[in-house]
């Protein structure tokens, strides 16, 4: 796997370790409100989970889909640096 791809594996991997207690902070936050913005939140970031822990499989697991082109590696780790950017201002905003 090439440098880039692993990059945007590791960013990958810490998106879901971000969205983990974003997770667990919408949920409580439901229970006690029940309001659709919250149920709005849980659901972005459920989907933004599941998205980021099947792409850390995928990384690993089709390495030769992304080992063809560079230019696709690099759009690839783009994509991942600029949701680890929305994620981590995300987390701050909540957790704060």
């Amino acid at each position: 796997m090439g440098p880039l791809i692993t990059a945007a594996a590791a960013l990958a991997a810490v998106n879901v370790l971000l969205l983990l207690p974003l997770v667990g902070v919408w949920v409580r936050n439901y229970a006690t409100f029940r309001t659709g913005l919250v149920a709005g939140l849980l659901a972005f970031a459920v989907a933004m989970l599941a998205e980021n822990a099947v792409a850390v499989y995928f990384f690993f697991s089709m390495q030769s889909f992304y080992a063809g082109d560079p230019h696709v590696q690099q759009a690839v780790l783009v994509l991942r640096a600029l949701q680890f950017v929305a994620i981590a201002v995300l987390s701050y905003a909540t957790l704060r």
